[in-house]
């Protein structure tokens, strides 16, 4: 094969390289991995018992249900929340008639920090980057006339997970649904707050014991919920490459493992309840190649790291998103095509759910009409590509299984740098889980204004444009609005219940109780985020992030 190959190489291939160069002196994957001009045998050596296996089974390379997309599609999740709960409670209704399978709440970020509305830090936010929840009231509003034991609900909340998942249950159980019948997902990954999304509350330590918390709880309470989805969308999306976000991200699900066992856990109680997110950008084959090497990665980190023995925990199982990084405010309908393209990449790398973003989101919050040309084209890709009607079909492709092997190999080697550093929380102290970051976000936006990497409409086909018309925009009194609401909940709920649950929920923060069930009663009693959160930051103390130089 060999001899063969050099053969081909000499006596054609050079002889047309004399008449007609190729395009580029060196073509390479994000990652920097040079892309072969040809792939042959020669660059894939597998076992196929070992390396690939099949759907169902460990690794798990080849996918975590034995007919993955012939017995149920993916769950087509999309990401929507903004202004008030009553506006965002139309879109959900909107979406699941448009045929979406499954709801993800998008927070404003007062929210996602663990402020109430009326808090002057507030201001100005509100609203806007996703939907205003202070209260159990709110959450009651968002989820009107939608059954909570018949969606999936996934809620991309970190630092205040504990208080939203309870909100969460409090309106379940006032539509007559127990606790135990609920699906879906928090994605309570603090790690990554700390490196690429900024959105943290409390310290390294507190936040971890709270995490941990939530799977104690859930694992007897909500067995059927993801009690984590431990997030490579967000590092992605900070510049880092797809080693990198691979890497990174298995590197936090080991944090993660070794806290809830140093907390007197059992890996195999929780960890199959625990999920991943990834991105999706738009170099096809790394992509399905990334998501191949995660899997069969994060099924020999439990198995022979952690000893787990259910295959459950050892099946790493992830929602994607479309890459929000790779939209451009240049020429819009052009999204349309990389979003198209990026959900051929998730599907064909084997996604358990999949959000598609919208042609509009780099110029502002998506229209009823670009969310609906989203949900479409993961329609057409599951009922007309016909590429979900075969298990991993790029399996034994020469290109696919090589770099498979190669993303295995270097994202290996930087979680085993992360390991002799302490692990993820103390490389994170350290810096340098962030300076891998920047630096490769960098080098990404070097080769973009030098054109060595083609945007097209950015650096190449440009056109005159005109300003974008009909885009979506929030009310600014939305703020003023839910002032009012506050103020009228705080006027009319009884606020001796309120102190006492609080009271006893600082009580429990300050020992070594689990605190899911006193955040459960205060919320019930229509304690706001904002005073929920204000009792664990008296306790628990603020992160303050180390300043990158």
């Amino acid at each position: 094969m060999k001899e063969s190959f050099e053969k081909w190489e000499e006596n054609k291939v050079n002889k047309t390289l004399a008449r007609f160069p190729e395009r580029k002196e060196e073509f390479k994957f994000d990652t920097d991995e040079e892309i072969k001009r040809l792939y042959t045998p020669l660059d894939s050596s597998i076992d196929y018992e070992n390396d690939l296996g099949y759907p169902g089974q460990y690794p798990f390379t080849r996918g975590v249900q034995p007919t993955m997309y012939r017995g149920k599609l993916w769950t087509m999740r999309m990401y929507a929340g903004f202004a008030t709960a009553e506006e965002s409670n139309k879109r959900y209704k909107y979406l699941i008639e448009q045929g979406s399978m499954g709801l993800s709440v998008a927070f404003d970020l007062p929210t996602q920090m663990g402020y109430d509305s009326s808090d002057e830090i507030s201001e100005g936010e509100v609203g806007k980057v996703g939907v205003c929840i202070d209260s159990l009231a709110d959450m009651e509003i968002l989820f009107d006339g939608i059954q909570l034991d018949k969606v999936s609900t996934s809620m991309t909340i970190n630092a205040p997970a504990s208080v939203l998942l309870a909100m969460y249950i409090a309106v379940a159980e006032k539509q007559g649904v127990s606790p135990d019948k609920l699906r879906g997902t928090i994605q309570n990954d603090i790690l990554k707050e700390y490196v690429a999304r900024g959105t943290y509350i409390f310290p390294v330590t507190p936040s971890m014991r709270l995490i941990t918390d939530i799977f104690e709880y859930c694992s007897k309470e909500v067995p059927k919920w993801n009690t984590i989805s431990i997030s490579g969308y967000h590092i992605r999306e900070a510049g880092a490459n797809a080693v990198q976000e691979v890497a990174f991200t298995l590197a936090d699900g080991i944090a993660y493992v070794n806290a809830a066992i140093d907390a007197g856990l059992n890996v195999d109680d929780f960890a199959p309840r625990l999920s991943f997110f990834f991105n999706a950008h738009n170099n096809l084959l790394e992509e399905v190649a990334k998501f191949r090497a995660a899997r069969r990665i994060w099924a020999r980190i439990m198995k022979d790291k952690f000893k787990a023995t259910n295959p459950k925990s050892m099946s790493l199982k992830f929602h994607t998103q479309t890459a929000g990084c790779t939209l451009t405010a240049q020429q819009p309908e052009n999204n349309i095509v990389r979003v198209a393209i990026q959900t051929l990449a998730a599907v064909l790398g084997g996604t358990q759910s999949l959000h598609t973003n919208s042609k509009d989101e780099a110029l502002a919050l998506p229209t009823e009409d670009s969310v609906m040309v989203a949900l479409r084209t993961q329609q057409i890709v599951a009922h007309e590509s016909g590429v979900a009607d075969s298990i991993d079909p790029l399996a034994g492709s020469y290109l696919v299984e090589s770099l498979t092997n190669k993303i295995e190999e270097d994202a290996m080697n930087i979680i085993n740098k992360i390991e002799e550093l302490g692990g993820a929380p103390r490389a994170i102290e350290k810096g340098y889980i962030q300076q891998e970051i920047m630096d490769s976000a960098y080098k990404y936006q070097r080769e973009i204004e030098s054109n060595e990497k083609v945007i097209v409409g950015v650096n190449k086909f440009q056109i005159e444009e005109e300003s974008p018309k009909g885009l979506l925009r929030v009310d600014p009194i939305v703020g003023e609005r839910q002032k009012e609401r506050l103020q009228e909940l705080r006027d009319n709920r009884d606020n001796e219940k309120v102190k006492e649950t609080l009271q006893a929920l600082k009580v429990a923060c300050e020992g070594e109780e689990n605190v899911m069930p006193y955040i459960l009663e205060a919320v019930k009693a229509y304690a706001t985020l904002g005073e929920v959160c204000g009792v664990m930051r008296e306790v628990f103390g603020e992160y303050k992030q180390a300043v990158m130089i």
